[in-house]
């Protein structure tokens, strides 16, 4: 089951513009570092007044990860300029794989899986994307599988497979590298029909949404084109396409992974704390870079901003300020605090109250890998040297732990313990389970009520 953290229903409403006066879309992407290859034509077509545009997503789990956001962030531009965006699920795509940057491929989902999955994505998408005001341009969701379920192999081979060769399909970067000896498996007769599949999708929205420009990551390049040469010959018209960059760490790791995966936008997933850790740490040049890609502030903000923290960079004002913006934006403002609240755990002057308010995800998020003892629930209350140097092993003797309680260096969830006969209840389990002991400064140890 997919638990998601509903965002303030107040969502951003976006008036629908009239051609006269939209927002430069291109440009807006241009300046943020966002356009990877455009196809001549996209941004004149783009100005000439509203259109449709859609970025296709592989419902491979029941959540987005951070990876996903670039599209998203476009997606959301679109409309910010007063244009329809249409989000496709690929409830059809995702049973082949697409093979783009794959080695291997990848195993099929069943129709089961592939409709909770796309369900969980929709309420994602919901919280950057305004679906549900009565405007024009308001996003629409669509899922491939409603138009590819009743079509029959014959049909599709006779109707669309006769349109594009396989001299052209077999041109394409995701398909030459699968079959150059790079790949151990070569790619399957499944897979290299994706691009043709990802075509009639182009083909269809145009035909039935009057969708005239796809957008997608760096790697949909060939797939996107296959599209656009498709809707040329078999309807004669002119359609469009836009990628964006991959994005890239500035130490070359992967961006959005961890030594734990993905950071996903699912919370059940991947905690908002953990979210909120993770955009605070980047670096300062990716800092920069992110800041550009992943939040709505202006050209003008952004540049006060970066400017502000080149004067200290050891504040991490811009690391703060990306944070804030992402994790209020995927996971509301009272996670963003709660989140904040958290961080201060650790290195700030945090209270028991603010200890005892976190959630037990949260909890465990902050002092990850921090050591911990069982003690049985019977023995409570108890002694507080005896749980720490007796139950545990917190401190190596009852004497050592005497002295340090003595010299005002020995907490319990973030107090400090005064008497040497003080007795710890059940009042001191945090979420009923955990009492925090701090031993000096960083030293902390989790104890575990079994």
């Amino acid at each position: 089951m997919c638990i998601f953290v509903v965002c303030n229903k107040m969502t951003e409403r976006i008036k629908y513009k009239r051609y006269t006066d939209m927002k430069n879309f291109v440009e807006e992407l241009r300046w943020r570092g966002m356009i990877q290859d455009i196809m001549p034509g996209t941004e004149e077509k783009l100005m000439e007044g509203s259109t449709a545009a859609y970025v296709g997503i592989d419902p491979t789990a029941d959540s987005l990860h951070i990876g996903h956001m670039v599209s998203i962030m476009i997606l959301k531009h679109f409309q910010n300029c007063g244009h329809k965006p249409i989000a496709l699920v690929g409830g059809a795509t995702g049973m082949i794989g697409d093979p783009s940057m794959k080695s291997q491929e990848r195993n099929l989902l069943d129709e089961e899986t592939l409709n909770h999955n796309v369900a969980c994505i929709k309420a994602q998408l919901s919280k950057f994307l305004d679906f549900e005001s009565d405007v024009e341009n308001k996003a629409e969701l669509v899922n491939n599988y409603d138009w590819m379920k009743n079509f029959s192999f014959l049909d599709f081979t006779r109707d669309i497979g006769k349109h594009i060769t396989v001299n052209y399909m077999m041109a394409k970067d995701s398909v030459k590298k699968r079959l150059s000896g790079e790949a151990r498996d070569g790619m399957s007769f499944t897979e290299f029909t994706y691009q043709l599949l990802q075509g009639y999708d182009f083909l269809y929205l145009y035909e039935h949404k009057g969708c005239t420009l796809q957008m997608g990551g760096a790697d949909q390049w060939g797939n996107i084109t296959t599209g656009s040469e498709l809707i040329r010959r078999i309807l004669g018209k002119e359609a469009f396409a836009l990628t964006c960059p991959l994005i890239t760490k500035a130490d070359g790791g992967k961006f959005g992974k961890t030594e734990k995966g993905n950071i996903w936008l699912d919370p059940e997933r991947t905690s908002p704390y953990q979210f909120y850790q993770f955009w605070l740490n980047v670096s300062d040049s990716d800092a920069e870079k992110y800041i550009k890609i992943f939040t709505m502030l202006s050209k003008e903000e952004i540049d006060a901003a970066i400017a502000q923290h080149s004067e200290a960079p050891e504040r991490r004002e811009l690391q703060k300020l990306l944070a804030k913006e992402v994790t209020t934006m995927v996971h509301g403002a009272a996670e963003y605090e709660n989140a904040v609240a958290a961080s201060q755990m650790l290195f700030g002057n945090a209270t028991k109250d603010a200890l005892m308010s976190l959630d037990e995800k949260t909890f465990l998020a902050v002092f990850d890998g921090v050591p911990t003892f069982e003690v049985a629930a019977e023995k409570f209350p108890i002694g507080v040297i005896d749980l720490l140097a007796g139950e545990s092993s917190v401190f190596p003797s009852k004497g050592e732990c005497r002295k340090m309680i003595q010299a005002n260096g020995v907490s319990i969830n973030k107090e400090k313990v005064g008497d040497i006969n003080a007795q710890i209840g059940e009042e001191s389990f945090i979420n009923g389970k955990y009492i925090l002991a701090q031993k000096g400064k960083k030293n902390y140890f989790i104890i575990k009520i079994a």
